[in-house]
């Protein structure tokens, strides 16, 4: 960065280059989970789509949350306060801790009245009842790992990201291979495998942060030399900023669920297709998330050094490298459907019935990079309040959509996924609307 405070499309990338490196080898565990599951049958492969964005829901309340600690950490870090970054750390270490046994210990009691109230099928019920269960426990790890993560990205130290996710896909493949097919002596658990190899995968994960941070971070320069006391005060601070994350963050992916829900209530075919369709759009969606998890970042340290003349410059160019790369991805994804759909699956008839619901969650992100983008820019502002409120505009319309073509009409899956078209439009209206007012401008966080 030039000390006019303007980011180049080089510095963008080094810091948007780990990120996605980390971001795609995180999407891998879920495409592990898929693949594998694929190769097991129709009802497993059903299943974890439910059951997989089911813990994603529980996983989101935390996640959110540690967002909002990466937008301080940004500006913290901007404004040259580093100790403060680590404090930021800490206590949001603490809250993550005791909010992952809270979820675990009320999944536990509510988990099997809820999916049996909302799953049709027996056979979906069972099985995604087995992996929630045995997926659960790993939370407390990757609430802790998301501490980490917001950090690292916050102080735009991302490239640790990188090699902290190769180390987490490359456990997950080996403790899903064991467990769902039965190796080196292991019984063959399937479904609950998978969920007791992505658990071990991010205890791995947090040992590799652990271990790194004690040996590679200047713990003394970010407070990170020993836990921070604990003081109300400073989490009763973050919390105007990382609140709102954690439940738009937790509303934007209960959404999803619904989606799946009422997907799930066309049949099991159908729920495996969109599972298929789930996987393929993590492929486009984890690089898009690079650069609208870097313009966050970039837009919270660029206001902490004083330069918020500077923002909607530095947006257009994320937008700019965005779409270069984004698209290229996209018009892939269009032209060869079919290979797409045998990652996740070796049956003939379920690879057919994908294509086009392929191609048309493809299209979606034409739009989608731009609502993105603009997004988590409204939050890099920290006016996390109000992209809180700018999203549930967008969920509204889309939850009416979900209702009226999968519940209402029951639409062919295909044309149930334009419903990704109908949210995308509506976050990117309302973020650029609200950047282009100006008054997220000399907003303290």
């Amino acid at each position: 960065m030039t000390a006019t405070g303007t980011y180049s499309y080089r510095n963008i990338w080094k810091v948007a280059y780990p990120i996605l490196i980390s971001l795609v080898m995180e999407q891998m565990i879920g495409l592990t989970d898929t693949a594998f599951l694929g190769r097991v049958g129709e009802i497993e492969l059903g299943a974890s789509a439910i059951a997989i964005v089911y813990y994603m829901v529980l996983f989101m309340i935390g996640f959110g949350f540690s967002i909002g600690a990466q937008i301080i950490i940004g500006r913290r870090n901007g404004e040259g306060n580093y100790k403060d970054t680590g404090k930021v750390f800490w206590h949001g270490l603490y809250f993550v801790l005791a909010l992952s046994g809270i979820l675990i210990l009320l999944s536990e009691v509510f988990s099997p009245w809820l999916m049996r109230k909302i799953v049709s099928s027996d056979a979906i019920y069972a099985a995604s009842l087995s992996y929630v269960r045995w997926r659960l426990p790993g939370m407390v790890f990757a609430f802790i790992t998301a501490m980490f993560r917001a950090f690292y990205v916050g102080t735009t130290q991302t490239r640790t990201l990188t090699l902290n996710s190769i180390v987490m896909v490359a456990s997950n493949v080996l403790f899903n291979w064991i467990l769902i097919f039965g190796h080196f002596g292991c019984p063959a658990l399937g479904i609950t495998g998978a969920a007791i190899g992505s658990s071990l995968a991010e205890l791995v994960s947090l040992i590799f942060f652990i271990v790194y941070t004690k040996v590679s971070c200047d713990r003394q320069k970010y407070g990170l030399a020993r836990p921070a006391r604990f003081e109300l005060a400073e989490l009763k601070n973050m919390m105007p900023v990382c609140s709102w994350t954690m439940v738009q963050h937790t509303i934007s992916v209960s959404t999803w669920f619904i989606f799946f829900l009422y997907i799930e209530h066309l049949g099991e075919g159908a729920l495996a297709i969109s599972n298929i369709v789930r996987g393929a759009s993590g492929l486009i969606w984890v690089v898009l998330q690079a650069f609208s998890s870097t313009c966050s970042t970039l837009v919270s340290n660029i206001i902490g050094e004083g330069h918020q003349d500077k923002v909607m410059s530095l947006v257009k160019r994320i937008l700019k490298l965005s779409y270069g790369i984004v698209s290229v991805m996209i018009i892939l994804f269009c032209l060869f459907p079919e290979a797409i759909a045998r990652i996740y699956t070796d049956m003939p008839d379920v690879i057919a019935a994908s294509v086009p619901a392929l191609i048309v969650m493809s299209t979606s992100y034409f739009i989608n990079i731009a609502g993105q983008v603009l997004f988590l820019a409204v939050s890099g502002t920290g006016s996390t309040k109000t992209a809180f409120r700018l999203e549930l505009i967008a969920l509204a319309v889309y939850m009416f959509y979900c209702w009226l073509i999968i519940g209402q009409l029951k639409m062919d899956v295909a044309v149930c996924w334009t419903a990704e078209h109908v949210y995308a439009f509506m976050l990117m209206v309302c973020s650029g609307l609200y950047l282009r007012s100006g008054r997220w401008k000399n907003r303290r966080i």
